[in-house]
């Protein structure tokens, strides 16, 4: 079963390769996503290019590596950071905390399973996470600079990186307990025990999405694994329950559209991977646990599988795994980036956040059967 997903997660890296991977300005030693397949003008030359998919596209390079290692990858991977700071006007950082952790967390792996170290890059970055610490504002750390939301999409990545991070520096993890614990008090539905958005001006924001879920279960799940607390593991029993009966009709992660929200079961489904992989416990309840984590990864991706479309032999995933994968063309309205988010082209399926939401799913589908 492992090799059967190992060459589907092949296909679709083949597929993401063949569309999206090009120089950046044809500089040699470069590399980014483009955003669009068809892509429009502006989109082939970066005039568009945003920072958190393509840091996402490296997290899937990196999960590539890991399935099966080559020395070309390796290259691959290190175009793709060099692209990434060069598109970034030289910088690692922007405005946005949420997109900073997903760079965060693609570099500290690029780090730890590749090779490929960035160290100053990672000090930047998780001091940029430290000083944005405001309980006293209500937070948590805001979703974007000079920003009042709180929010789960900022707390639970940046969470995931400063553990690894200080775990891999011998240094206490508290800072990481800290966020786990303000979304565990603030953001949890004590109905569904869903992970609601965030907080603004003091209100509840309590729209419940996928990647929210996703996020806080991969915090819950690493402290679980580096803390021994107990607390942890049943965080992640209780929102995996929550996950399946709520966010899984029919086994099935809910599908959200194309622009930002491509990414979002992406997301869920590797945190479900680390879930079913990683959560500590010889006990019955945790066995159960990591059993539903992985059943709701495998009926998404055959799912994925059963209604992708193929354009030369190579995979393109729909927007919603349960349905049949629309062939986008050159027509039609293209993402745009509007206060601080990007809407869906009108054809979703267009949009590099979803083909890389099935790239995703496909290697958290060969983690939990390797």
């Amino acid at each position: 079963m492992d090799q059967l997903w190992a060459n589907r997660a092949a296909s679709a890296e083949a597929a993401i390769a063949k569309r999206h991977l090009k120089r950046v300005w044809s500089l040699p030693g470069t590399q980014l996503g483009v955003v669009s397949w068809p892509p429009a003008r502006g989109d082939r030359w970066f005039g568009t290019w945003h920072y958190w998919w393509q840091a996402h596209l490296l997290d899937c390079l990196i999960d590539a590596q890991l399935r099966d290692p080559q020395a070309h990858r390796l290259d691959t991977i290190k175009r793709q950071i060099r692209g990434h700071r060069l598109r970034n006007n030289g910088r690692w950082t922007n405005s946005y905390y949420d997109d900073m952790a997903w760079l965060a967390l693609a570099l500290e792996r690029a780090g730890r399973v590749a090779g490929v170290d960035r160290p100053r890059a990672l000090a930047t970055l998780s001091e940029q996470f430290l000083t944005a610490w405001v309980p006293e504002d209500g937070g948590g750390i805001p979703w974007r600079k000079q920003d009042q939301f709180f929010n789960a999409p900022a707390n639970g990545p940046a969470g995931i990186f400063l553990a690894r991070y200080f775990t891999s520096r011998g240094e206490p993890v508290r800072r990481a307990q800290q966020m786990a614990d303000w979304i565990d008090e603030t953001l949890i539905d004590p109905e569904t025990h869903l992970v609601f958005d965030g907080i603004q001006g003091g209100s509840l924001v309590r729209a419940q999405y996928t990647y929210c879920q996703g996020v806080v279960l991969g915090l819950e799940t690493e402290l679980a694994g580096c803390t021994r607390d107990d607390r942890h593991p049943a965080r992640v029993r209780r929102l995996v329950a929550a996950i399946g009966a709520h966010m899984a009709p029919g086994g099935i992660l809910n599908g959200a559209g194309g622009g930002d929200g491509g990414l979002f079961s992406g997301i869920t489904a590797r945190y479900l991977a680390l879930a079913a992989t990683e959560l500590p416990g010889s006990g019955d309840e945790s066995a159960a646990a990591r059993d539903a984590a992985r059943a709701i990864v495998l009926a998404s991706a055959q799912a994925a599988w059963d209604n992708r479309q193929s354009v030369d032999e190579l995979p393109l995933f729909g927007h919603s795994w349960d349905s049949l994968a629309e062939v986008p063309t050159a027509a039609g309205g293209q993402a745009q980036f509007v206060e601080g988010a990007v809407n869906s082209s009108q054809t979703p399926e267009r949009d590099l956040s979803v083909q890389l939401s099935g790239w995703m799913l496909m290697e958290a589908a060969h983690t939990v059967t390797a």
